[in-house]
């Protein structure tokens, strides 16, 4: 933009990462008031508004998070640009990205691989409670949530959830304890089993299965996280009850094996996003391979 103020893209800037319009205009020795005239004009330039107000805190509008990343672009390639000449090309694009803590680490490098070491791409990653991340995607700090438990329908009403893998869930275990051709029923009746917590739908599904098969199984361990479950696996406690794609370095190095029959069960993930005027084009890319 040939007319573009960069003095008021620096005090947005400013006020964007320090979430305080009286402290910010402390700070650049400014009052309060000609501070919001120098980011209303920068508004009026882009033609949308970048804050809203809630309450009383100040929160980024979907424009003012998208210029937010084109600032941090700008002043960060400022500061390079004072010791290298070679930062050339596109600016670089940010995808913010928030996944269920729980969730297979192996399936979100699957998810992410068509983006991993593009050079003008940055990855933001960010994990916790479902709750925690869609409040996060509902603020647009996040662009999207990955996730294997939907969110209750009541919760949906400014998200969308995306199906985008169907993963077989299998038992895994060591090498010794399922050799042989063991029918299931004998897996589960003769084993040990990890299995997820009653709140997974995996666990839902195993129950069911369980109970059509009149098995009453020996529950080693009840976890809600699959790294956690990979290692019991590992220390031959039992057999887990896993996708085979949380534990694929595992199977290919031979540390643990996949029994032979399968249980019919599978774990879906979802994307989950909001509505935006102005979708991430990364996102469009990863959503439409994962078709």
């Amino acid at each position: 933009m040939a007319d573009m103020n960069y003095n008021h893209l620096r005090y947005f800037w400013a006020v964007a990462h320090d979430g305080n319009l009286t402290r910010t205009a402390g700070k650049l020795n400014l009052s309060q008031s000609a501070l919001s005239v120098q980011i209303r004009k920068l508004e009026d330039r882009l033609g949308h508004a970048l804050f809203e107000r809630r309450g009383r805190q100040l929160h980024l509008t979907e424009a003012g998070r998208i210029t937010l990343d084109y600032a941090d672009t700008i002043f960060d390639a400022g500061k390079d640009l004072l010791g290298t000449l070679s930062q050339q090309g596109r600016p670089r694009q940010v995808l913010r990205v928030g996944a269920l803590a729980t969730l297979s680490r192996n399936f979100q490098i699957e998810f992410l691989r068509p983006l991993l070491g593009l050079p003008d791409v940055e990855l933001v990653l960010r994990s916790g409670t479902l709750v925690e991340l869609l409040q996060s995607l509902e603020t647009l700090s996040l662009d999207v949530v990955l996730t294997n438990r939907a969110p209750a329908h009541d919760a949906m009403s400014n998200f969308t959830s995306q199906p985008i893998s169907d993963q077989p869930v299998s038992l895994i275990g060591t090498p010794a304890r399922l050799a042989g051709d063991a029918p299931l029923t004998m897996l589960l009746s003769q084993n040990p089993i990890i299995v997820p917590t009653e709140d997974s739908p995996v666990r839902a599904g195993f129950d069911r299965l369980c109970a059509r098969n009149e098995i009453n199984p020996t529950i080693a361990a009840e976890v809600d996280d699959v790294a956690m479950m990979r290692l019991l696996a590992r220390e031959d406690i039992g057999l887990s009850v896993l996708p085979p794609i949380a534990v694929q370095n595992e199977l290919q190095s031979g540390m643990l094996v996949e029994a032979k029959h399968q249980m019919g069960l599978s774990e879906s993930f979802h994307a989950v996003t909001v509505a935006r005027k102005f979708p991430n084009p990364l996102l469009g890319m990863l959503l439409e391979g994962a078709l």
